[in-house]
């Protein structure tokens, strides 16, 4: 009963994320808004335990979710054969370049700080 009540929880977080992204036209995007309501909820023992049963049943099943992406690689082999070595060199690219940012911002950051 608890992971229900968290799931609920979860959803009541993500559709007032929504409402509050596109009610006041934000710039960020209502699943981003609706973790942090979920962040600033979760100070309350009543929504902490509930969330944590819902985060433990969603846990259990993750490789479930894998199910998807799985049958959408099967279903386009075609695309992948063609442009695999491309999307390679464009996913090893953009994490090294990824990586190289985040350590010249926290380089940055420290040299601030101290």
């Amino acid at each position: 009963m608890d992971a229900l009540k968290g799931l609920a929880w979860l959803l009541l977080a993500q559709s007032a994320g929504e409402l509050l992204a596109r009610g006041l036209h934000l710039p960020l995007p209502g699943p981003v808004l609706g973790l942090l309501i979920l962040l600033v909820a979760l100070r309350w023992n009543a929504v902490r335990a509930p969330v944590g049963a819902a985060a433990d049943v969603l846990l259990g099943h993750l490789s479930l979710l894998f199910v998807p992406v799985g049958v959408g690689v099967m279903t386009h082999v075609g695309l992948i054969t063609q442009y695999g070595a491309r999307m390679l060199v464009v996913i090893v690219l953009s994490t090294w370049i990824g990586m190289a940012v985040t350590a010249l911002v926290l380089r940055s950051l420290l040299r601030a700080r101290g």
